[in-house]
């Protein structure tokens, strides 16, 4: 009995680039082409205001790399995307992210082949929160550490990390204006307070 032949799923890693260039931002979720949408002022006050913290700290002690709504792709064989996210801000340590500028001399022409460490989501006046619980999984899925989502609407910032005994049990975490951010391990120092974010 002959096995039907089954199907790639993802693009050539130049035609990923050449698409995203010449079609605009989009997300490769499952095979399928997911365009980002516009993002609405209040959302990027927000991430500006997360970026420039997290920047401030991080260039004076070289902790690591933060950045906007850049892509970073999934990838198992060279040169061929398996899948392709874009936070609103994705945080790499110092170590992973020399590590991988060190084995990779060309890459500053691609987008970042290595799952972040961090990644920051801003919750819109018109995205699907069910659609939104399912972007976090896939994030932990891919092997983010810590995901922090952020709601203006209700003034609330949840944490997203997996067991790290059971890597399919997931721990949530809420904070309210109260309360304070932190970085934890992840960036070493780092506290913004919740009401400071949503100001």
């Amino acid at each position: 009995m002959l096995e039907s032949p089954t199907t790639k799923i993802g693009m050539p890693l130049e035609e990923f680039i050449r698409l995203y260039d010449t079609e605009g931002p989009f997300e490769l979720i499952n095979g399928e082409r997911v365009p980002k949408m516009p993002n609405v002022a209040g959302h990027g006050e927000i991430v500006e205001r997360l970026y420039l913290a997290i920047y401030l700290l991080i260039s004076s002690k070289q902790f690591g790399k933060v950045l906007r709504e850049m892509p970073f792709v999934l990838s198992y064989t060279p040169n061929w995307v398996t899948g392709s996210r874009i936070p609103d801000l994705m945080y790499y340590t110092a170590d992973r992210i020399n590590a991988y500028k060190e084995a990779y001399t060309d890459w500053k022409d691609k987008p970042y082949i290595l799952v972040p460490d961090l990644v920051v989501e801003v919750v819109s006046p018109g995205d699907n929160l069910g659609d939104l619980d399912d972007k976090v999984n896939q994030y932990l899925l891919d092997g983010v550490r810590l995901v922090w989502v952020m709601n203006p609407q209700k003034s609330r910032v949840s944490i997203h990390t997996l067991n790290s005994l059971n890597p399919f049990t997931k721990f949530e975490t809420h904070l309210t204006p109260a309360d304070t951010l932190s970085g934890g391990e992840i960036i070493p120092g780092f506290e913004m307070a919740v009401a400071k974010i949503f100001e």
